[in-house]
């Protein structure tokens, strides 16, 4: 070995003229480490005091010489101090233990000899009595032992007649157990020449008492507490010991002696009133090792309380337009009978014949009454609100009792405003002298019930802040308007309403609702022209009516002939500047082709006159619409960047949409994301589309994992794989890495990592065979803690036989990342530099030429470590380099 041979080389001192360099050498000598040993200790020997002290250098074979170093081979390195001095009962398994002496290298060639001590199986002394309470769940059998002799070592088994829910390794479980006494064995098996050997112990288990468990007794003060004027207290416990004892924890005086179980509830309550009354049941313990038990009973009796005949005020009625400003309060008052005062949780609900909403609030009551604020978010609209109060109790009871409530309710309106802007006004014909018939109808919010309206005549004939009175029945009203107050022929009779009021709930609102009362002759409609646009079967068709002159509200009579059929169809119309129009309804129109439309007759509604027989006519094309496609649903990865072109089925015809309402067309390049898409057929010569079918979309997408804080960093001595960076990570599904972010190669577990490498790792579903976006991780392999232990070689031999060519100090690049290494000859010339990036010295004085080139001759050079690393000093050394 090199090792050896530069244990030769002759030593000396040199002086570097650019570095001050020292390095000494030291003399030879001969000595040796001694011949290996073994020792035997066996449970008799091992008691002895004679044990504590063995001294291992006395029993080397040979002639070993002092000054070396003893090493015990069963500590790890960084507490291996060891003197030699062996206490071997201090040792805690009967096993073979070795211990190496070690002399410097440079002293003999064979510098280690070791000596193999033997420990046998001991026992210990078992402890006469061991005795423990069987509420106890966990028991250390090494307790039954005697404390005052050498404890038994511990790598032996333990065997008993109890089963291995009862004993595990050590220990059992006394409260499993139960009472009895139980043996158990402790064995150590045979080592070399030490028979096995054996203890037996004896564990007595005693019962704890047992007090039972306690059923409290909960009464109200209706039920007949005379049937428990003997109450047996011993049937409020359920699994007790026989013999105890009761005390009470009350002063009611109903438990008189030692042996007295029994209480009068009736009394109790006659003398004490409504209360909790506490009895103690306590069982006495036979045996020293268990304590006494005890277990605490209630009687708890409470009053019940009659809410009959209470009443609830919910204040107050209002009217649609004072919601916002609005508070509401309740109270609720008792009944005859008693309440007492107190806290109080009051539950009630609150019903607008559509829901029902439940509430509890929490207050006092006093004096018998209980006020409460009500929340007005509930309040928010037109309606009856029916408040009804469905359990009331005192918090500070048990519930013992259910509280008496009777019927207590009250009802809250909150009436809504009467609108007929919108409404549908129908004046009939008149003439001079006559009354003129109006009628409301259609879009208003009148309940049936009286109404007050205020309305003003203009134009023709005037008159102002007239009012008169009608009823609504089923959402109609009929009313006149005199004929005094309408004197005048003519067209400009304005009917103008501007105030209405509910008579029963007395809520009113400003009208602007405005008709016109005209008298003329026949209508003229020589002028009038049809317009109808073609349709898609499904849809309806508008008619557009022209050169209607001054008519306001005709009543109009068509018929529909050729591909689709209707006669006599009546159409009442308000007219606009001479023009109106009106729809043909879809169900008309059930048939595709040309259809012809005829206006047969126009009533002028302002008198009651019509032209007939006018038999205009216009036709128009009803187009067949094309049919809903059938899609299909689609399942896909988020990493696809699948669109909307991945979809089925395709083509210009079709449409897709993000909703069924949308009016957007989506793009083909748009990305789908989970979720409902519609898809429809347009004809774009008709313009007809068919409906739109659902598509269902499943985009699977995975969490990116997520690295542990600085989980890139690692130590190269420890080899980290593939796996340690796994551990640092977590991940939702199964976590997978690869060597690049697309198209890399998969690594597995056991790959070892490389410092500086980014590696990719991806979250991966097997349930939808989807990957995650990647977490990036470049891997740092210098976080390693600092060690005086890194090894330094003391030389190399550079042949080329590939072993040992390069002198190159390991894992020092983990240790200190930052180093540098300087390698000089005896001269002091600087061959070679190097660091993490270039570790390692070929024998060659290649880097820095000063004066000599080529190939490093064989010899004694010399090496300066800088750590670089917390201020640490530079390392300075030799090597020997020997080809």
């Amino acid at each position: 070995m090199i090792e050896k041979l530069l244990y030769f080389i002759e030593k000396y001192f040199v002086t570097v003229s650019f570095f001050f360099l020292i390095f000494l050498s030291s003399n030879s000598y001969s000595q040796c480490a001694g011949e290996d040993a073994s020792l035997t200790i066996c449970a008799d020997d091992l008691i002895k005091d004679s044990s504590k002290t063995i001294n291992l250098f006395s029993l080397l074979g040979g002639s070993p010489a002092t000054g070396g170093t003893w090493i015990d081979n069963s500590k790890p390195l960084e507490v291996a101090i060891f003197d030699g001095i062996l206490n071997a009962q201090l040792l805690r398994n009967s096993d073979v233990y070795t211990y190496t002496y070690v002399q410097d290298p440079s002293v003999c060639s064979d510098n280690e000899a070791t000596v193999t001590v033997k420990i046998g199986p001991y026992t210990g002394v078992p402890s006469p009595n061991v005795s423990v309470c069987d509420d106890v769940t966990s028991f250390n059998l090494f307790l039954a032992f005697d404390g005052t002799q050498l404890a038994p070592l511990q790598n032996g088994t333990w065997t008993g007649n109890t089963t291995s829910v009862t004993l595990s390794g050590n220990t059992i479980n006394p409260k499993l157990l139960g009472e009895g006494n139980y043996s158990y064995t402790y064995t150590i098996p045979t080592l070399d020449s030490c028979p096995e050997q054996s203890a037996s112990i004896s564990v007595s288990v005693f019962r704890k008492p047992v007090p039972g468990d306690p059923m409290d007794l909960l009464l109200c003060s209706n039920v007949n507490l005379a049937a428990y004027n003997n109450l047996n207290l011993n049937n409020l416990l359920v699994g007790e010991d026989a013999g105890g004892k009761w005390t009470e924890l009350n002063a009611t005086g109903q438990i008189t002696s030692s042996i007295d179980n029994k209480v009068d509830v009736q009394t109790i309550y006659n003398n004490f009133g409504a209360g909790v009354y506490s009895f103690r049941y306590t069982v006495t313990s036979n045996n020293p090792i268990c304590t006494d038990s005890y277990t605490d009973v209630k009687i708890i009796i409470e009053d019940l309380i009659d809410f009959t005949g209470s009443t609830l005020m919910v204040n107050s009625d209002i009217c649609e337009d004072q919601i916002p400003a609005a508070t509401y309060s309740a109270t609720l008052t008792k009944g005859p009978q008693p309440v007492p005062n107190g806290n109080y949780d009051v539950a009630y609900s609150i019903n607008n014949g559509i829901s029902n909403y439940p509430f509890t609030v929490n207050g006092n009551f006093t004096n018998g009454i209980f006020n409460f604020l009500i929340d007005k978010n509930y309040l928010q609209t037109v309606g009856d609100y029916t408040f009804t109060i469905t359990s009331i109790k005192n918090t500070s009871y048990y519930g013992a009792c259910t509280n008496t409530l009777g019927s207590i309710t009250d009802v809250l309106s909150i009436n809504p405003l009467p609108r007929i802007n919108n409404a549908t006004v129908v004046i009939d014909p008149v003439c001079k002298g006559m009354d003129a018939q109006v009628q409301l109808s259609g879009n208003t919010n009148l309940t049936d019930g009286n109404y007050r309206i205020t309305y003003n005549l203009s134009g023709d004939n005037t008159a102002a802040n007239q009012q008169l009175d009608f009823t609504v029945a089923s959402g109609i009203a009929n009313f006149a308007i005199p004929a005094n107050l309408i004197p005048n022929v003519g067209v400009n009779t304005v009917f103008t309403v501007t105030n209405i009021v509910n008579l029963t709930t007395g809520c009113s609102n400003s009208v602007a609702l405005a008709k016109l009362i005209t008298v003329k002759p026949l209508p003229n409609v020589s002028a009038v022209a049809l317009s109808i646009n073609n349709i898609c079967l499904g849809q309806t068709a508008t008619v557009q009516l022209t050169g209607l002159g001054t008519l306001t509200n005709i009543t109009i009579d068509y018929s529909l002939s050729d591909s689709n059929v209707a006669t006599n169809q009546n159409v009442t119309l308000n007219v606009a500047s001479g023009n109106t129009s009106f729809v043909i309804p879809a169900s008309a129109l059930a048939n595709s082709g040309n259809t012809t439309f005829t206006l047969n007759s126009v009533l002028d509604n302002g008198n009651g006159c019509s032209v007939m027989a006018l038999n205009k006519t216009k036709a128009f094309v009803v187009n067949t619409v094309p049919v809903t496609p059938s899609g299909s649903s689609f399942v896909g990865c988020k990493n696809d960047l699948a669109s909307i072109a991945n979809l089925t089925p395709s083509g210009s015809q079709y449409q897709w949409f993000d909703s069924v309402s949308s009016s957007t067309v989506l793009n083909t390049s748009t990305l789908l994301v989970t979720g409902t898409y519609y898809v429809k057929e347009a004809n774009a010569t008709t313009g007809c589309e068919s409906g739109r079918a659902a598509v269902t979309v499943t985009i699977n997408e995975s969490d990116t994992p997520v690295l542990a804080t600085d989980g890139q960093n690692f130590c190269g001595l420890d080899n980290p794989t593939i796996q340690n960076l796994s551990d640092k990570t977590t991940a939702d599904d199964t976590l997978v890495w690869f060597d690049a972010a697309e198209n890399g190669n998969q690594l597995n577990a056991s790959s070892l990592l490389t410092d500086g490498k980014t590696y990719y790792g991806f979250n991966f579903s097997n349930s939808t065979n989807c990957y995650s976006d990647a977490l990036e991780v470049t891997v740092v392999l210098s976080n390693c803690e600092e060690t005086p232990d890194f090894f330094i070689p003391d030389g190399f031999s550079p042949n080329g036989d590939t072993v040992n060519d390069t002198f190159r100090i390991p894992t020092i690049e983990f240790i200190y990342p930052d180093f540098t290494l300087e390698i000089y000859n005896r001269y002091g010339n600087l061959l070679f530099k190097g660091n993490k990036s270039k570790p390692a010295w070929d024998g060659r004085n290649s880097d820095y030429k000063v004066g000599i080139d080529g190939i490093a001759p064989n010899g004694v050079y010399f090496y300066v470590l800088h750590l670089n690393k917390g201020n640490k000093k530079p390392i300075q050394g030799r090597l020997y380099l020997n080809r």
